[in-house]
């Protein structure tokens, strides 16, 4: 996925969230060990990776979404962080997307000219439950950041943001974002309708972006449930519930090595194609390169 950066690899679990982590069952099928922590040998450095005539390899405008297959506060990886920071540092022209379990680490693990926030980056909690919503997004909302969002992936259980942070939601200085997604793989928990539908009707409400990504492989509407097999299906299937909202735009401020704004002409304009009109995670897509894994391009 050109959209992915995932400067190590490995992770322990350390919620209800992780029992049937996906990154586990992959790396069980290829005989690794997936708790076991690893730097990344050729991806490091991706952000700064170049073409043959020079240019970026991530182009400016680009959103990067950071250790899909770890979690970026992994005391483990406390000493490579601070170069990851440092690449992100070069990159202000690419907007970077940090996801963790782990927010009650952020104030010992934020680089010393973190400030307010840098303006390219969103920090994100996963949210899978109402219990977990409620201890993360308070520690998420009292982190300085520029961009705030929330990952209810597996969502395996009720959440209401307005229960754990009232009035957080849609506001610059909030949660400006949130996804939702089923679970899958071996031992997925089912993901029910009315918690998508209450956590959409809250960010309608404030105007905040939401989008179903997927239902999972095991999905429960009106006291029925429904297995989907496929990632592909289960996407399309979320994007059909009507459950999606385009909120207020965030306002990313991009800028060059010399901390010039960048011309909007010359930022990354996601490419979209037939196959992207029925797909849940359009609203949050990098846009599509044709790689060929989703088995629709």
């Amino acid at each position: 996925m050109h959209d992915i950066w995932n400067p190590w690899h490995g992770c322990t679990r350390v919620s209800e969230g992780c029992d049937n982590c996906y990154m586990y069952y992959m790396d069980g099928q290829r005989g690794i060990d997936p708790s076991v922590i690893s730097k990344s040998k050729s991806g490091f450095t991706y952000p700064l990776q170049r073409r043959r005539d020079g240019s970026y390899k991530v182009r400016a405008g680009e959103l990067i979404r950071i250790c899909m297959t770890s979690d970026f506060l992994l005391p483990e990886a406390d000493p490579w962080r601070p170069e990851v920071w440092d690449i992100i540092r070069q990159r202000p022209d690419v907007k970077f997307f940090i996801l963790t379990k782990r927010p009650e680490r952020f104030s010992e693990c934020l680089p010393g000219d973190w400030g307010d926030g840098w303006r390219n980056v969103m920090l994100n909690v996963t949210c899978e439950n109402q219990r977990r919503a409620d201890e993360r997004i308070p520690l998420l909302l009292a982190t300085p950041a520029a961009h705030r969002g929330i990952m209810c992936a597996p969502f395996i259980g009720s959440v209401s943001v307005e229960k754990a942070a009232p009035g957080s939601l849609g506001k610059p200085d909030g949660i400006e974002q949130v996804i939702a997604g089923g679970e899958n793989y071996a031992g997925a928990r089912p993901c029910h309708y009315e918690w998508v539908r209450q956590l959409y009707a809250e960010c309608v409400a404030a105007d905040a972006t939401f989008a179903f990504i997927e239902t999972g492989s095991t999905f429960v509407k009106d006291g029925q449930t429904y297995h989907l097999r496929g990632k592909n299906l289960q996407s399309e299937q979320a994007w059909k519930s009507g459950l999606q909202h385009r909120g207020s735009q965030i306002e990313w401020d991009l800028r060059d090595p010399l901390g010039l704004e960048i011309p909007s002409s010359e930022l990354w304009d996601p490419p979209y194609y037939e196959w992207c009109e029925t797909c849940g995670s359009k609203f949050i897509c990098n846009g599509c390169v044709r790689c060929g894994l989703c088995g629709r391009c």
